[in-house]
Parts: C-alpha cells; structure tokens; sequence
C-alpha cells in the first residue's frame, strides 16, 4: 500500500486530493494547523500540527511516505493577498523550508509543491501565452508570487542535493465546493457565487473595478487530476495546471447568474484588482495527458449549488 503524506489537508484543495488518494488505496496521513471545517476526511491518520514550526515537520513526516504533498501555505483571495503581504511571506516561507529540509531528513521518494501562476508579471489582455520559462526574468506582482518562486528554488535545490524527485505545479485560480466562501480570505469564484445567492433575482453585486480583469479557473477535481499525474510523471520542471478557457470576472458574474437562474447587475466598487490578465501556456500538462473534464459554467454550477446551500443554513 502506497504511503501518502497531505500537508495542507485541512484547506481546500488539499481536502479534495485526501479524498482522491484515499478513493485509491493509497494510506495517508492528513497535516493541518486545524481540522477540515465543512466535512470529515477519509484519511488514516489526521495530525494537528503547526507546519511553521521544524519539530513539527519532523513528526508529520516520521514513518516514511512514498510522496509527499506540501499544499500548506497561508493564503486566500485578491482581498487578503493584497493586505497580508508579512504574514504571507513569514508563514508560507517557514513552512516551505522546514516541510522540504524534514522531507530531504526522511528520505522521501517524490516531492509535490504547490505553487502558482502569481509567479508570472502582469499581463496586457492581448499577450500570447507565456511558457513556464517566462518566469524569468523574475517580475511576480505580488509576495505571494515572490513567496513561491523562492519554494520552487529551494525544492529543486533540495531535490538535487539529496536524491528525490521533485515535481512542482503552478496553480491557476482554482474553485469548486467545500472552500473558503466568505470573511474576506475567500476567492473571486466563492465570492461571486455568495453574492448572487445572497442576491434577489434583478438585484445588484459590489464587484471591484467593475469586474474587467481576466482570468483562468481550474475546477477543483480536475485540478486535483493534474496534480496526482504530474507528481507520478518524469516531468520535473515547473508546470502551470489550468485550462484554456479565459475570461473577465464579469463573465464569471453572468455564467453564475445563469446557473442560479437569476438577473444580476454589477456596481463597481474600488477594491484589489490583482494582474490586468493572465495567459499561460499549458502545453507540459497536456503532454502528460491531462484535460479537464468541467468547464467553467459546469463547475460553477457544481460551486453555486454547494455555496447556495451554505448561505441558506445561515
């Protein structure tokens, strides 16, 4: 039996690839500063533990795993990426040296970073798709980015060092149910869907800059897919997971009003707006066999309907 290790297994995505690895056979153990807060997970083991402190990487990764998934970070939506720029850089760094050094101590066979498009600079609407390679010269738009272009270095750097396969996968927006929906730390997919459910049919939404920016959503599960098959590749370069459909945020308004079967109107409101646009070549991924098998309009019904459900228990 395959020995899994999910740091990060009380967030969102890391909850859904607990379900996929468990749904395989695989044993694995679950890692998180708290416990998933909107359903059980099928792991073998969960273990509290405060990733930013060594001690406890060492105890999340004592018995030996045959990978490991470092998914643990402190983050959220544009709101909190904008206005935690300190804690994002000290929490997410901690974590990030301490999980690869105890990783590298225990002798793990393969490696899984989760990193993010926030690498890339700023974008005009009209660029051709950037490649992995156009990370650098290094320009991220934010700390966040800067925080995990520094992990990508320092797990390839381990991963020469000490003999382990290293596999890292930059994230686009990623959205689906059980995540984050609101307080602020949510993102823009979660967000939205809350304000149409909270929305009469004809009423109005607060959207920052009027909803102009673009972007590209992964839905959770085929996000999930790519990480599992990316991880179990040989492809050991950095590689963007995400599908090619683009689009503004206020079309993400409008295909979720259509899933909830409403009419909504856009107020814009001042607010992070994030890159004007992002366009990123995922040809690494396909090569591997992946494609995602929701589009936006049925992951968002998938998201809608979860989200909806939560607002009405309110």
């Amino acid at each position: 039996m395959k020995r899994v290790l999910v740091a990060g297994a009380g967030g969102f995505i890391g909850g859904h690839l607990v379900v996929r690895l468990s749904a395989e056979g695989c044993w694995v153990r679950a890692v998180d500063v708290t416990e998933p807060e909107y359903r059980d997970l099928p792991a073998d083991e969960f273990l509290t533990l405060d990733l930013r402190d060594a001690d406890a990487c060492l105890r999340a990764l004592d018995g030996g795993f045959d990978e490991v998934y470092q998914l643990a970070a402190d983050m959220g939506g544009m709101e909190f990426i904008s206005s935690a720029e300190c804690e994002i850089m000290r929490n997410s760094a901690s974590i990030n040296a301490n999980m690869i050094e105890a990783a590298a101590s225990a002798g793990v066979d393969r490696y899984f970073l989760s990193s993010s498009v926030c690498v890339y600079r700023d974008m005009a609407p009209d660029e051709p798709p950037l490649t992995e390679d156009d990370a650098y010269p290094a320009n991220p738009h934010n700390e966040y980015g800067w925080e995990k272009l520094y992990a990508e270095r320092m797990v390839s750097a381990f991963a020469r060092r000490h003999d382990f396969e290293a596999r890292i996968g930059r994230f686009e927006n990623c959205y689906g149910p059980f995540g984050t929906w609101q307080g602020g730390r949510e993102k823009a997919p979660a967000a939205i869907a809350r304000k149409v459910a909270e929305a009469p049919d004809g009423g109005t939404i607060e959207v920052f800059g009027g909803g102009s920016t673009i972007r590209t959503f992964v839905y959770v599960e085929d996000l999930v897919d790519a990480v599992v098959l990316l991880t179990r590749s040989g492809e050991d370069r950095p590689t963007n997971i995400g599908p090619d459909e683009r689009v503004t945020i206020a079309d993400l308004v409008n295909i979720t009003a259509e899933v909830a079967a409403k009419r909504i109107e856009i107020r814009p409101v001042d607010g992070p707006l994030g890159v004007a646009a992002r366009n990123f070549s995922k040809e690494r991924i396909t090569e591997l066999g992946w494609e995602p098998r929701y589009d936006l309009r049925q992951g968002m019904a998938e998201t809608y309907r979860w989200i909806a459900e939560q607002v009405a228990q309110q």
